[in-house]
């Protein structure tokens, strides 16, 4: 099944945790899980506009999430409710961890931004990664957000990250 088919299997909740705490949690479709990654769709959780400068989230805009139970991120495909493209956000998250009807994911600070084109790749948040003692308290986890950062980025600037989530 490819991740553009209709969603399949009961409602997921995903679980966004930030330093222990829950960030945001919201209900999601699955598309797809073929036990490495898991995609669902779930429109932009959040109450009301945010507004990064680079991009607008806002309600109607559709996600479709991919999760990876063995890699340090998430890469979550943004799109309008008509379906254009506003591009790739990726959160480096620990490896995805699904228990039963719950998808849990923690969020390691860092973040990246591929607009639809391509031709605007962001990095964000190391300020708050360096702040936030992760690399005090667990180096080898925050070893494995900034590889995580640097690949994802690569893979964006040279081969895009569609293929990725194909």
């Amino acid at each position: 099944m490819s991740a553009n088919s209709s969603e399949t299997g009961p409602p997921l909740t995903v679980t966004l945790t930030k330093a222990g705490r829950t960030k945001i949690r919201y209900p999601a479709a699955p598309v797809r899980d073929d036990g490495t990654r898991l995609t669902v769709r779930a429109p932009w959780a959040a109450p009301g506009v945010r507004d990064f400068g680079f991009v607008r989230f806002e309600p109607g805009d559709v996600l479709t999430e991919h999760y990876w139970r063995d890699r340090w991120y998430a890469v979550k495909e943004v799109r309008t409710g008509d379906g254009r493209l506003k591009g790739w956000y990726c959160d480096i998250t620990r490896p995805a961890v699904l228990r039963g009807d719950e998808l849990l994911v923690e969020d390691l600070d860092l973040d990246l931004w591929v607009s639809a084109d391509g031709a605007s790749v962001l990095r964000l948040d190391e300020e708050e990664f360096a702040r936030s003692g992760l690399a005090g308290r667990d180096s080898s986890a925050a070893e494995a957000a900034v590889r995580a950062l640097d690949e994802l980025e690569l893979l964006a600037r040279t081969e895009g990250l569609a293929g990725l989530v194909a």
